[in-house]
C-alpha cells in the first residue's frame, strides 16, 4: 500500500509490476536478468482519486500515461530487480505528490514607471545609432 502527502492511500491491487532487460549496471547479467522495473498505476479504475485529482495527475503527467489510461514510471538504475522495484514506487510517489500540488496563483504585475521611461529611453537612443548611419545620396 503507497501512502501520499495528503493522506491519499493507493491498494497494491491497482498496481501492477513489469520487469524488461535493463540497459543499467550489472555486466553480464544485464544480458540474462530482466531487473529493469516498471510499476503501472491504473489511474482510471483506482478510487483513491478524485475526478478532479484524476484529471490534474493526466494534465501534469500526460507524457507518462499511456493509451489505455495506466501511469508508467519505470527505474533501471540498480543491478537488482527489487532495488529498481522500490525506487519505481519511491518515483511514483513523488510524482504524483508534485502533481497533486495545487500552484499559487499568479499575481499580476506591471512594470515601475522607472523601467518603462528606461526602455523606452534606450530604444531612442538605438534608433538615434542607427539614423547616424543613413547618409542621403549614398548607397
Amino acid at each position: 500500500m503507497l501512502e501520499l502527502e495528503n493522506g491519499i492511500m493507493i491498494e497494491d491491487r491497482w498496481l501492477d509490476f513489469a520487469f524488461s532487460r535493463s540497459s543499467g549496471p550489472g555486466g553480464q547479467n544485464v544480458n540474462k536478468v530482466n531487473t529493469r522495473a516498471t510499476v503501472l498505476l491504473n489511474l482510471q479504475a483506482c478510487p483513491a482519486f478524485t475526478d478532479s485529482q484524476k484529471s490534474r495527475i493526466r494534465r501534469r503527467l500526460a507524457s507518462r500515461i499511456d493509451s489505455r489510461g495506466r501511469l508508467m514510471v519505470s527505474s533501471q538504475e540498480f543491478r537488482s530487480q527489487t532495488a529498481n522495484r522500490n525506487a519505481a514506487l519511491e518515483r511514483l510517489v513523488e510524482l504524483l505528490n508534485e502533481a497533486m500540488r495545487k500552484r499559487p496563483a499568479r499575481k499580476k504585475t506591471r512594470p515601475s514607471r522607472a523601467s518603462v521611461e528606461r526602455r523606452l529611453k534606450a530604444k531612442k537612443h538605438r534608433s538615434q545609432i542607427k539614423q547616424s548611419r543613413f547618409h542621403p545620396g549614398q548607397e
